[in-house]
């Protein structure tokens, strides 16, 4: 049976060759004009929702029909013999253990397949292919896919599971021996078990010239493979104290040479083939921040041939500048070959295509013509038609795209690749969220112990248009600031001056105002004093609890920590999360969610709570992992403002990137008088908060994929430092609130640790 299937196939694969693909070869071929490829005629709905390009249209069908009527019985036995076979291969990739596949194949398997799947679409769910007649097949769903790489040998996948590669696109095999792993704390029903996953992959890169030779990167380490994956070797990071890694490429200059940028440091080379030499800084011609040394970041590399195989081409571009720079490898220096002309903007997904350049803006798909005798002087324009092709994926196929790849000249398997990650930056869907839009303020819990000092927030809610307020639920000393039905919580808790919440919450509700229940979670006094301090965080040389001590002045911090490694805490603070939710809050915020940072001990900080292969980012992923999987309410968190300008998480745990695919609102503290005082404080200096707003709010959002709400806390308070002494009064203030609106519409919180707010009237 299974002969005679494989025999009705090629037959019915035959026929079309013969009549039905000539035809559309005929009347359909795209025009390949500067890389825009998708033919001016258009399919369009009747209703205009969605269209696309007739050669990928279910109605081409109807218009082969009308035009080869003689051939209808013929063509709808292809079509049926091709369903029946893609149904079956369906079936044999959902019932395959792929990923656990771990066959050699030999390069020229790779070819069998090459022009027969003209559209590849990575997803949050995986891989998919769209065929010449518009039917979709599932390839790879292990996870969700960040860029998809081709070679003559293979086909690569930067996943959220690590490395794949996969020579016929069937069988996919893990690249991932030698690369770092995290390990996970899963705690269920009063157990726990360790899961243990490949860590969140920064970047990949193959040379185009040698398969074999591929490099990618973690936060804060560069690996490089000469077997097409098979193993790593870690060639460390030019910057071991700061987290940070954005991208990698490397080209043959003519040694192997690995180029890498990192957030804060800008980039760095490594010659593989003298690594006694380590990493080189390589940051001449790249633009910077005003008032800042280190240029602004790096997004990603692509490398161009150039007629001597051994002297290619390597083109950068910045992730916030709107700046694409070619690299003159002989000065070791960057030269500028594209501006958009504004001051802050994005380039992401830079990607080379013979002699042209493509590129991602935010709502736009950019490409730059390079002319051979003139590579410094580009013309660039804007595909508007790839870009409507782009948004039209996700109705007409039922997927949104992460990343794509596909074929400039149609199904021409020798033509140039259209290859575009970050995708993302192209859908500018409004914020349906319930947590979005919310312009509120944070009153302390002591300050709302009355009606008529309700009432008083209510009027100045009103008098300000504001729709949401921020109250302590668990405050910064452990107390909890109500009532709980749960007592089990008083186990680790203690109740002091509790909120009356069948008064608080009706009234917040009958005037329309969104409440968030803020929790401190890290910082808890209460909870470190509980079982001879079981909880704490420890001081491995007084055998105490651990309290940050500041030498310069002699004097301990007013802070008490515990251990966030303990899954006793974790379930601690999801149990007060879960009751302030069902009793009426709308939405759940965890303040101090991450490590102490301050005293000039911390290096006695010790966490007995920590299993091994444990780190930071593990132990704040194991919580909210744990959390998510009690809590349905909208959850936000707050994080110091650096870790949301830049991807670094080092000190606190604290990385967007990760934590992102957890939360629904991200609060960075962009607080002007946390900055150094100098940051961005060109002229005119009294902009300068709204320059922090403003680039700060951008910048999370993009570092998180728009994947949430960016909510950041504005500062209404004065502070002793130079800046504060000179500028702060209202319009300081408003300026904040600005940024924040001109950077979107996300919201923002006022804070003013004693609930005065004259200064926002």
């Amino acid at each position: 049976m299974q002969a005679r299937t494989d025999l009705a196939v090629k037959i019915g694969q035959t026929f079309a060759l013969m009549v039905f693909l000539p035809v559309q070869e005929k009347m359909l071929k795209p025009p390949a004009i500067r890389g825009t490829v998708f033919p001016e005629s258009r399919y369009t709905m009747p209703d205009g929702s969605f269209s696309l390009p007739l050669f990928l249209s279910f109605q081409f069908f109807a218009m082969v029909q009308s035009m080869l009527y003689k051939y209808l019985f013929l063509i709808i036995t292809v079509l049926s013999c091709s369903k029946t076979h893609l149904q079956a291969q369906n079936e044999q990739l959902v019932q395959s253990p792929s990923a656990d596949k771990t066959e050699i194949y030999t390069p020229g398997q790779a070819a069998d397949i090459r022009g027969k799947l003209p559209l590849l679409i990575g997803t949050e769910t995986g891989l998919f292919a769209l065929d010449r007649w518009g039917g979709k097949t599932i390839l790879w769903q292990g996870g969700a896919v960040r860029k998809i790489l081709q070679t003559s040998e293979y086909w690569a996948l930067l996943t959220d599971q690590g490395i794949v590669k996969s020579t016929d696109m069937l069988i996919w095999e893990p690249c991932n021996e030698g690369l770092p792993e995290k390990t996970l704390k899963l705690y269920e029903q009063g157990t726990v078990s360790l899961k243990q996953i490949v860590q969140d992959i920064k970047d990949l890169a193959v040379m185009q010239s040698n398969p074999k030779v591929m490099v990618c990167a973690v936060k804060d380490a560069v690996f490089l493979s000469q077997d097409a994956g098979r193993t790593w070797k870690n060639l460390g990071t030019p910057h071991p104290k700061t987290d940070g890694i954005k991208a990698v490429s490397l080209a043959a200059l003519p040694a192997i040479t690995v180029f890498v940028s990192h957030s804060i440091y800008g980039v760095s080379y490594y010659n593989a083939e003298k690594p006694s030499g380590g990493w080189t800084r390589l940051n001449a011609g790249l633009e910077c921040m005003e008032t800042l040394d280190n240029p602004d970041e790096v997004s990603c590399f692509t490398v161009v041939s150039g007629t001597d195989a051994q002297t290619p081409a390597l083109y950068a571009s910045q992730s916030f500048r709107g700046r694409i720079y070619r690299l003159d490898w002989g000065n070791k220096t960057f030269l500028p070959v594209f501006t958009d002309g504004q001051a802050f903007s994005i380039v992401e997904s830079l990607t080379a295509a013979s002699s042209t350049l493509r590129f991602l803006q935010q709502g736009a798909v950019g490409e730059l013509w390079l002319p051979p005798d003139q590579p410094a002087l580009l013309h660039s324009w804007y595909n508007t038609e790839l870009l409507q092709f782009i948004r039209d994926i996700p109705q007409a196929f039922g997927v949104k795209p992460s990343c794509l790849l596909m074929q400039e000249n149609g199904f021409d398997p020798a033509s140039p690749l259209i290859n575009l990650s970050e995708l993302w930056l192209l859908f500018d869907e409004p914020d349906q969220r319930d947590a979005a839009e919310k312009e509120g303020l944070y009153i302390p819990q002591g300050y709302a112990l009355n009606e008529k000092q309700v009432q008083a927030y209510l009027d100045l809610l009103t008098a300000n248009h504001l729709n949401m307020i921020v109250i302590d639920m668990k405050d910064d000393y452990g107390r909890l600031r109500f009532t709980p039905q749960n007592q089990t919580l008083l186990e680790k808790g203690r109740v002091f001056s509790p909120l009356d919440l069948a008064m608080f919450l009706p009234k917040m509700k009958e005037s329309g105002i969104y409440t968030v229940a803020r929790l401190v979670v890290f910082k808890d006094p209460e909870a470190v004093k509980k079982e001879n301090g079981r909880f704490a965080v420890w001081d491995s040389t007084t055998n105490k609890p651990w309290i940050g001590y500041n030498r310069a002045t002699g004097t301990y911090y007013d802070e008490r920590w515990v251990d966030p490694y303990s899954e006793e805490i974790w379930e601690y603070n999801a149990a007060v999360a879960l009751e302030l939710y069902e009793r009426g809050f709308d939405e759940i915020q965890f303040d101090y969610i991450r490590f102490p940072t301050d005293g000039t001990n911390i290096g006695n900080a010790e966490f007995r709570w920590r299993e091994p292969g444990m780190d930071k980012d593990s132990a704040l992923l194991s919580f909210l992992h744990y959390v998510r999987g009690r809590l349905t309410a909208p959850l936000s968190i707050d994080i110091y403002g650096s870790n949301g300008w830049y991807r670094s998480g080092s000190r606190t745990g604290q990385e967007v990137e990760l934590l992102a695919r957890y939360v629904d609102v991200i609060c960075p503290m962009y607080y002007p008088s946390h900055f150094e005082q100098d940051f961005l404080a060109q002229k005119p200096p009294e902009e300068r908060p709204y320059r922090i707003y403003y680039y700060g709010t951008v910048r999370t959002k993009m570092i998180s994929r728009n994947a949430v709400v960016v909510r950041p806390w504005v500062q209404v308070f004065f502070l002793n430092v130079s800046y504060d002494r000179q500028y702060y009064n209202k319009a300081y203030v408003r300026r904040q609130v600005q940024g924040v609106r001109d950077a979107g519409q996300d919201g923002f919180t006022y804070w003013n640790n004693s609930g005065r707010y004259d200064d926002i009237m």
